[in-house]
């Protein structure tokens, strides 16, 4: 690993990552800038945790380059969180470990977070969205530039992976930290991002959502019943993050091995990278 220029604060250069013998990801090249939200989607097993994995250093490349700015800040968001039911413990006491934080810090990262009055809750009687704050609360501690978040939203109902995205794009107004999470809430997350990425084994298209929603790439993965998150995304993203790459025309990316078999009925993709876009 080595550091690059702080306008990429993390990035993933022609990478290709193995798990065992079986080569799970190919050719991949991602970035993240400051401040921007980047969402990954795909299919199950497609590889979006393990490419988490890969950009927080726990799993290693087979081949091409990870850079990090230097001395960058993270802040990671498991996918779950297993609690042992029969050892009590307080959200004030979970936020100390495995390193104490002054109270100071902990309080103001539970208000960050909407949570001001729980720090003397017992962990086991949180609700699911409560349990998700207290997850993104501890992330929060480290003062992050970046927050990595695996599935922030698994097991929440629609209304609350609605408010958590909200609470997301609150946070990273108040803070500047760029957001890079895996998710599979297609109709919300269209709303809450900047940018997504669609994998599958590899990069298969990439842009604006509104961009990404109408790209055959993303159709073959996800079939048409996806036009409820472009509407979503025009009724709630109603303000403009829009970055000078995105007024780029669009570009294509033939990366080899990218003629994969994605769709449910079998469609070949052809690899095309969704230029950047804004409604």
């Amino acid at each position: 690993m080595t550091t690059d220029a702080p306008h990429r604060l993390i990035a993933i250069d022609h990478a290709c990552i193995r798990l065992g013998e079986v080569e799970v990801l190919h050719d991949i090249s991602l970035s993240v800038q400051p401040g921007e939200i980047v969402t990954i989607v795909g299919p199950n097993g497609s590889g979006k945790s393990t490419l988490l994995r890969a950009l927080l250093g726990i799993v290693p490349l087979a081949s091409g380059r990870l850079t990090r700015a230097p001395g960058l800040r993270i802040g990671y968001m498991p996918q779950k969180l297993a609690l042992d039911r029969s050892l009590p413990m307080t959200v004030r006491r979970f936020l100390s470990l495995p390193v104490r934080v002054d109270d100071r810090r902990a309080a103001a990262a539970l208000a960050q977070v909407g949570l001001a009055d729980l720090g003397a809750h017992p962990m086991q009687g949180l609700s699911g969205g409560q349990l998700q704050r207290v997850l993104l609360a501890r992330a929060l501690l480290s003062r992050p530039q970046i927050l990595v978040l695996d599935e922030p939203t698994q097991g929440l109902d629609q209304s609350g992976e609605a408010a958590f995205y909200r609470l997301i794009e609150e946070v990273r107004r108040e803070s500047g930290a760029a957001v890079l999470m895996v998710s599979h809430d297609l109709h919300v997350v269209m709303a809450a991002s900047d940018r997504v990425i669609c994998l599958n084994g590899h990069i298969c298209c990439e842009g604006t959502p509104a961009v990404v929603s109408t790209a055959p790439e993303y159709r073959a993965l996800f079939g048409l019943g996806t036009q409820g998150a472009l509407a979503l995304y025009r009724h709630v993203h109603d303000h403009d993050h829009t970055q000078p790459q995105d007024l780029a025309q669009a570009h294509h990316h033939h990366g080899e091995g990218c003629a994969h078999d994605h769709g449910p009925a079998g469609e070949k993709t052809t690899g095309h990278r969704a230029g950047h876009d804004h409604v």
